[in-house]
Parts: C-alpha cells; sequence; structure tokens
C-alpha cells in the first residue's frame, strides 16, 4: 500500500511547476517524430553522414554532396544506387521501415544502417525531398516531408538513383538552432562526416562541395590513392599493414614513426566497411606505436579490418561510432603485431634480418679532402679546420645505402651524410644508437636472454625501500635482459652483472631508472609490457653519448647498423634520429627553385 504524502513533500511538489505529477500518457506520433528526429539529427553533418550512408548501402558507385549555409540551410546528395520504387517512397520515410534487414537478423549486419529512422527523423526537423528511380524503371517519381507531414508521390523528371534534399533543417524545431555552431563550423564537420565515408569506401567515386566550392573529388580508386589523398602531405611515406588471424583480417596503411599529429585526427578505422572512432582500437594503435612516438603525440594511420558479422555489435553507440567485439582480445592482438611488423620494415631502412645483431660493416673508401685554394684562404676559414666540426669526404654511397656516406660530425653530436641521389642526412647518434641498443636487447631476449658482462667488483645501489623491493621483485625478469642483482638490505640491491650490450655503464643510475620505470608501469601491467620500458631505460645508458668524437669508420657502421634495424627512425622516446633533406629541398631553400 503506498504511504500518503506528508504535508513537507505536498508544499516541496507545488515549489516545483516543472515537475509533473498527472497520469501516464502516450505521447502524441508528432511528438514523438521529433524526440526521435533530435536523437538522430543532432546537427547538419549528421544528415550528411545518414544520406551518404543510404546511397552506399544502395550500392552507389558515385556520389555527389552538396553543402550549403552550413548544412542548415541546403544539403543534397545524390548517388547512382538501386534507386527506390514509387510504391515504397511512403515507407522510405515511415519510421522502422527498412530493406536493410532482410531476415530481421539484428545479430548479422552488414549494412552502414539498418533501424529506418534516418530519413523520418530527417523529414520531422526539416523539408525533405526525395526523388528516386530504380535502374530499369520508366520515370522518376517524388515524395515530400516538411516538419513530418508527407506529401504524396508525384511523378518527377530524375536519373536512376536516388536525390536526397535537406532544406532549412530545423525548422520545425527552432530551439535546436540556437546550439548550432558557426556556419563554417557545421559546414566543415559535415564536411569531415562525408570524408570518412569516402575513407571507408574507396570503389566510390565521390564529389564534395562545400558553399560552391570543391572539398573532395575522388575517382573510384584503390585504398592506398584513396588514402594518400585524403592524408594530404602524411600519406606519402605510408607503409602497408597487413594481418590474419583466424576470420579477422587486417589491411591497411601506417605512417613511420616520424610522422606524427597532434590528435588523432590522423587515424582512420574503417570495421565491414564501417567507419569508427572505437577507443579500444585507437587505444591498440597506440600501443603498436609506443616507445617509437614522442609522448603526446599520435600515430597516423588507415586501417580496415573485416570480420565476420555476427562477431560484432554495431548497435552499442548512438552514432554506431564505437563498437562492441565478441573477441576483443584477438582483434587488439591483431592490431598491434601488424602494426608492429610493418613499423620493425619501415622508415626507408632495409627490412630487419632474421636474428639480427650488431654488426660492423666495411666503412666507405675515401679520398683525402681537397686542398683549400690559396687565394681563398683568407677569406673562408677550412671547415675542417672549425672547432665544432671533423670533415670526411667519402665517395658517392651506392644506392642501397639509404642513410648515404658520412662526410662530417658536427658539435660531436651529428652525423652529416650525403645520399647517391644528392640528399643530406643529419643524424643524432645518441638517438640513433639508443634504438640499435633497444632493438638488440629485445632480440636477445626473444632468442634466450641478453648476454650478461660480470662486475669486478659487485655494486651497491641505495634506494628508497618500496623502490629497492620493486626491483627485487623483478629479479628474475631482470636478469634475462643481462642485469644480475638481489636485494641488499631494506633500502639497497647489490648488482652483479649488466648487459654486455651497455659496456661500462653506471650501475646506480641504470638501476635507480628502472626503478622508476617499474613504479610508472604499476603492479599490474603485464610483464612483457614492464620488460619493453625497462629495455627503452637501459638502451639509454648503453648509447653513444653526445660529445663523443667518432671516427670516420665508427660513423658508417653507426648509418649502416640503423639502415639494417627496425623502427630505427625513431629513438627509444620517439624523437627523431635523422632529418633528411632532399636536393629539391636544398635548392628552394637557397631560392634555386
Amino acid at each position: 500500500m503506498r504511504e500518503p504524502r506528508s504535508a513537507e513533500t505536498d508544499r516541496q511538489m507545488a515549489a516545483r511547476p516543472d515537475v509533473f505529477t498527472g497520469s501516464i500518457r502516450q505521447l502524441p506520433t508528432g511528438l514523438v517524430n521529433q524526440i526521435a528526429a533530435g536523437e538522430v539529427i543532432e546537427r547538419p553533418a549528421a544528415v550528411a553522414k545518414e544520406l551518404v550512408e543510404n546511397a552506399l548501402d544502395a550500392g552507389a558507385r558515385r556520389i555527389e554532396v552538396a553543402i550549403e549555409g552550413g548544412g542548415v540551410a541546403r544539403t543534397l546528395v545524390r548517388d547512382d544506387g538501386a534507386g527506390i520504387a514509387a510504391s515504397e517512397l511512403p515507407l522510405a520515410v515511415q519510421r522502422h521501415c527498412t530493406s536493410k534487414l532482410p531476415e530481421g537478423d539484428l545479430v548479422r549486419i552488414a549494412t552502414l544502417g539498418f533501424r529506418g529512422e534516418a530519413l523520418p527523423s530527417i523529414g520531422a526537423a526539416a523539408r525533405l525531398t526525395l526523388i528516386s528511380r530504380p535502374h530499369g524503371a520508366d520515370s522518376a517519381h517524388r515524395i515530400t516531408v516538411e516538419g513530418g507531414a508527407v506529401g504524396p508521390v508525384v511523378p518527377s523528371a530524375g536519373t536512376a538513383g536516388t536525390l536526397a534534399l535537406v532544406e532549412d533543417l530545423f525548422f520545425a524545431t527552432p530551439a535546436r538552432r540556437k546550439f548550432l555552431k558557426s556556419a563554417r563550423s557545421e559546414a566543415e564537420a559535415a564536411e569531415a562526416a562525408v570524408r570518412r565515408l569516402a575513407f571507408a569506401a574507396p570503389g566510390v567515386a565521390f564529389r564534395v562541395t562545400v558553399e560552391g566550392r570543391v572539398a573532395i573529388e575522388r575517382p573510384a580508386e584503390a585504398r592506398a590513392a584513396r588514402t594518400g589523398a585524403l592524408l594530404g602531405g602524411d600519406g606519402a611515406a605510408l607503409l602497408p599493414v597487413e594481418g590474419e588471424r583466424g576470420e579477422l583480417r587486417l589491411a591497411g596503411f601506417a605512417a613511420p614513426p616520424s610522422v606524427t599529429r597532434a590528435s588523432a585526427a590522423g587515424i582512420s578505422l574503417v570495421v565491414n566497411g564501417r567507419p569508427v572512432a572505437d577507443p579500444m582500437l585507437r587505444t591498440a594503435l597506440r600501443i603498436a606505436y609506443r616507445g617509437v612516438i614522442e609522448a603526446g603525440r599520435y600515430p597516423v594511420a588507415a586501417l580496415w579490418l573485416d570480420l565476420p558479422p555476427e562477431g560484432l555489435d554495431v548497435n552499442v553507440h548512438p552514432a554506431k561510432s564505437e563498437l562492441r567485439f565478441r573477441d576483443p582480445d584477438a582483434v587488439r592482438g591483431l592490431i598491434i603485431g601488424a602494426v608492429q611488423r610493418a613499423l620493425g620494415a619501415g622508415a626507408g631502412m632495409a627490412a630487419p634480418r632474421v636474428g639480427w645483431a650488431p654488426a660492423m660493416r666495411p666503412g666507405l673508401a675515401l679520398r683525402a679532402p681537397a686542398p683549400v685554394s690559396p687565394g681563398m684562404a683568407e677569406a673562408a676559414l677550412p671547415f675542417a679546420a672549425a672547432p665544432a666540426a671533423r670533415n670526411f669526404v667519402a665517395e658517392a654511397p651506392p644506392p642501397e645505402h639509404p642513410l648515404g656516406a658520412p662526410v662530417a660530425q658536427v658539435l660531436d653530436t651529428y652525423v652529416v651524410s650525403v645520399t647517391a641521389d644528392g640528399a643530406l642526412v643529419l643524424v643524432d647518434q645518441h638517438a640513433a644508437h639508443e634504438r640499435l641498443t633497444q632493438e638488440a636487447l629485445a632480440a636477445q631476449l626473444v632468442t634466450g636472454g641478453a648476454r650478461a658482462q660480470p662486475l669486478l667488483v659487485p655494486a651497491v645501489v641505495d634506494l628508497p625501500e618500496g623502490a629497492a623491493r620493486r626491483v627485487g621483485e623483478a629479479a628474475a625478469a631482470l636478469a634475462r635482459l643481462g642485469l644480475e642483482l638481489e636485494p641488499f638490505g631494506a633500502g639497497a640491491v647489490l648488482v652483479r652483472a649488466l648487459p654486455a650490450l651497455l659496456g661500462a655503464a653506471d650501475p646506480a643510475p641504470l638501476v635507480r631508472d628502472i626503478a622508476d620505470e617499474l613504479e610508472a608501469s604499476g603492479e599490474t601491467t603485464a610483464l612483457e609490457a614492464r620488460l619493453d620500458a625497462v629495455i627503452a631505460r637501459m638502451a639509454c645508458h648503453g648509447s653513444i653519448r653526445s660529445g663523443r668524437r667518432l671516427s670516420l669508420a665508427e660513423m658508417a657502421a653507426l648509418l649502416r647498423q640503423m639502415e639494417a634495424t627496425p623502427r630505427a627512425a625513431t629513438c627509444s622516446h620517439g624523437r627523431p634520429t635523422f632529418l633528411r633533406l632532399s636536393r629539391e629541398e636544398i635548392e628552394k631553400l637557397f631560392g634555386r627553385r
């Protein structure tokens, strides 16, 4: 039995006129449609997205989009798809009427749309005109919807396919317009929505105009061409990505670590033909790039993932931009593995050799520097005499050496080389050697463990008690990396051996850095991920330092090892190891082009 309300409750309810205390009733159809329209069509970009998705689901091979007044005044989408029969046009603008669930199966969804809400929602919020003509039909027919009011079907002129025209968006719900951004911002959002769909469907020709300006115009093409065109300058050095795991298929392109963005705008993910912004997929991609790009930067990649429809739930997000996978671990592992393999053979270097280990290659042939002309002696200081540079002159390198032949060391930190095609390369010797050391340690770990070099006298390293505990608990894992240590009281560890690859590294700062890394990675982080981070810390301590002078043979060996090492374009912290200026870029800098 319901207890009676108190007088105080009645007073509180009376003071809140927004609280409805009447009986439950069913909302009018018009209001229901306006609510649905607000959920599906929250801004002009949603109109463009829904209409283009309909065109793709109809099998269109060419789609034209025109956006005016930020999409509020006018959005037009024309396609050459299957078209809609005159008898079905009234159904097309009714809610929950669709041709995209032929068996009524919400598990095996193979289309972009399937709920039958887009056209009725648009018609409830704007003035909608549909003109459609199925292939083989004698003529086209037209239907209009204004603020939810459906007009009759009438004959019309029209080519095969469908034309959808949306005008005066939100005229029926003017309050919604107050929350829109400027016309320019809304137009940019609509263009971005269409661009994502064009990315996902490279086999379809697209022409998009915004305020009369051609924003996108691409023919039907291969994925590589579409990706390069829509990524702009970032598409120039893309690396192919391929992978399979069971019924999962992954393909696409990833930029080398030297190409990054300040945001995730350069990431395009397509699942079963649907562009998505799924957080799990983005996280997997960032993990694949972990350790090769700088913290706070984002990779550039375009990936297409295909899997059976029953392995995917696309209806967990209102905009269907996030997904639920039946086997998320398999998807994650496929993306991380495939992208890391692509990065390992990238950056313009040769593919890594199986069982790679550091190896010195013969140096390049030298010739003596040309003598300075006596007449020039007072006018210019010879480069070889400059205190911060060491000059060497090498024969032209063969084309298979993309990093070229060393010609100088500048500031005792940077190696200058020239390639066969006349490009100038500047290498950060510490950053480059750091990557070489990291990859060598990782390779040794995989093949049975890194070789340890015992210390003549074991070193005691003092640490905070918690740090000493963490390092002691990781002793067995660290031993696989060649670092042999053991607890030495409550606040110290005893180091007995260091990885041979690190040379004569100082144990104390190395162990303290490793303790910091173990703390940062957390107790629950997988051992493999923690070891990756520890290897990166070790590599920094065992690398050639800035300020160390190198011989020509050492510089040449460094370049050759970089060419044979995966991920050599960036150091363990994600910073670039070398910069390259082509001959054309140099000539532009001097105004020769």
